[in-house]
């Protein structure tokens, strides 16, 4: 997210430092894991300095462009994803508990925003084959690298529901926990379980309908 950007999102709001949950006189424990830095730029930003979460976005915005890009291909796209976020965090800067490190709660939001891309896109234009696709299934006995097998599972991941894909992604390309993804999408840890056992008997099954089990690795 461009610099320019984030001043057009910041003068159209004002936000009040009083309503941050953990500055001073909060009842939140004063040993929290969100960094000094972190901390400084949020305060900053809440009490109207425009710079502070400018600060932010340049912070964090390579780390976010790697998880944004598990939900597309596509770099405009994914950029847009990347903006998408920042703005929404921005909005509901005010209620960040700062009882984690802003960047958890930050994949929080861009979880929520890329599952929300891929129920949009599945709408607009349905479901879609390997065919699609020029070059991502393998020619028979050629070597696959990690690159090209992290492709063809991204392209298979996108035959499965929306919910059960965000499992498997946020798992196989984030290395998230049952917890960490229950966290982020307000789950329960149970039926984060339930999916991703579910998600991974179908995309198996797909897996070897299109007869990729050895390109993704799935040996049994």
């Amino acid at each position: 997210m461009a610099q320019d950007g984030v001043r057009i999102v910041l003068s159209t709001c004002v936000l009040q430092p009083s309503r941050l949950s953990w500055q001073q006189g909060s009842s939140v424990d004063s040993t929290l894991t969100v960094n000094q830095t972190d901390r400084a730029d949020i305060e900053a930003c809440l009490a109207g300095d425009e710079d502070a979460y400018g600060r932010l976005v340049r912070r964090y915005e390579s780390e976010l462009a790697k998880l944004m890009w598990r939900f597309c291909r596509d770099s405009t796209v994914c950029e847009e994803l990347v903006q998408e976020v920042f703005v929404e965090a921005y909005f509901g800067l005010a209620g960040f508990r700062g009882e984690a490190p802003f960047s958890h709660w930050l994949k929080r939001i861009g979880s929520r925003v890329g599952y929300r891309f891929w129920r949009n896109q599945r709408r607009e234009a349905g479901r879609f084959s390997l065919e699609d696709y020029d070059g991502v299934a393998p020619e028979p006995d050629s070597d696959i690298t990690p690159e090209q097998a992290g492709e063809i599972l991204h392209r298979l991941l996108a035959h499965l529901n929306d919910a059960d894909r965000l499992v498997l992604t946020l798992m196989y390309f984030d290395e998230c926990s049952t917890r960490d993804i229950a966290e982020r999408m307000g789950w329960t840890r149970a039926m984060v379980k339930m999916r991703a056992s579910r998600a991974r008997r179908k995309l198996k099954s797909i897996a070897e309908q299109q007869g990729l089990l050895e390109a993704i690795g799935w040996t049994r």
